[in-house]
């Protein structure tokens, strides 16, 4: 009995000593890789500022230049539509209130991308927590892509079916955007050196503004040259009608003109897709 209780005894202590050896192994190795994880860190902290910087600044701030190129062209496309789909004239009112989108569903397409931009940084911001930035990075860039195409793509050209698909797209934007938002900033912050951080982050969101210009730019030039090629119509300007007459027509192609302004957005996303999937996951993450 006693040589029985003897043997479990030592059983019990060798086995007991493996797996304290075992915890003092992983131990000394967790150390070990943190401290290689803290060299790591410190050595981007001092890191000079390189090539790959400039480069990570105009990948993600080509994200937040497509970003405001959506969100801030739509007003103007709101008023192309308001003359194509509501053509009638009411010499009632003060002219300048012609040819309005109803205050509800102009309100509706812009809240919409807004929506969508509130679950998108939710849901977006934890996934690139939990997978990676880099291909959290390139679905968001993907859905814009889509949407941007999907915008200008409404197969009929009824005015409920027009703001029921421009709505849905609309809402899929705003999600690729709410994505594109938090993970740009963070990537950018992670590359930097400690020195220029701060300044590397506002550069990104500087091109928020270059977005807004271009959508001002690109709608100029897609009016100027759709107009040009309208005038071989000979339409009658609304305040030239005469008073019997309530529907100031407008030539076919204007209802593609607002759809290129739509897609438009498309082009800057493809074009910084390929190098946003070659940029290596950030090594903070």
């Amino acid at each position: 009995m006693l040589r029985i209780l003897s043997l479990g005894n030592s059983r019990a202590i060798s086995s007991g000593i493996f797996y304290l050896l075992i915890f003092l192994i992983n131990s000394c190795v967790q150390e070990i890789n943190l401290k290689m994880a803290l060299k790591v860190l410190r050595a981007l902290d001092v890191a000079k500022t390189q090539y790959y910087h400039f480069k990570a600044i105009i990948i993600a701030g080509m994200g937040l230049f497509t970003d405001s190129y959506d969100l801030f062209c739509i007003p103007l496309v709101m008023s192309m539509i308001g003359r194509i789909y509501y053509p009638k004239v009411d010499r009632t009112v003060d002219p300048k209130k012609w040819f309005e989108v109803p205050t509800v569903i102009a309100s509706t397409m812009f809240c919409v991308t807004l929506m969508g931009a509130v679950i998108g940084q939710l849901v977006f911001g934890r996934l690139g927590d939990r997978v990676g930035r880099r291909r959290v990075y390139g679905v968001s860039l993907v859905m814009m892509i889509v949407a941007s195409i999907g915008c200008g793509l409404t197969l009929s050209k009824l005015p409920l079916m027009v703001f029921v698909s421009l709505g849905f797209f609309r809402f899929l934007l705003g999600i690729g955007i709410g994505g594109d938002y938090p993970l740009s900033a963070t990537i950018m912050a992670e590359f930097a050196n400690k020195r220029t951080r701060g300044a590397f982050i506002a550069g990104v969101f500087s091109m928020q503004g270059f977005g807004i210009l271009m959508s001002s730019l690109v709608f100029m030039i897609v009016c100027s040259i759709f107009e040009a090629s309208a005038n071989k119509h000979n339409l009658e300007k609304p305040s030239e009608l005469a008073p019997s007459v309530n529907i100031a027509p407008v030539p076919p192609e204007s209802d593609m003109a607002w759809r290129l302004i739509l897609m438009f957005g498309a082009i800057p996303a493809s074009m910084t897709y390929y190098w946003r999937m070659k940029m290596p996951e950030t090594a903070r993450y």
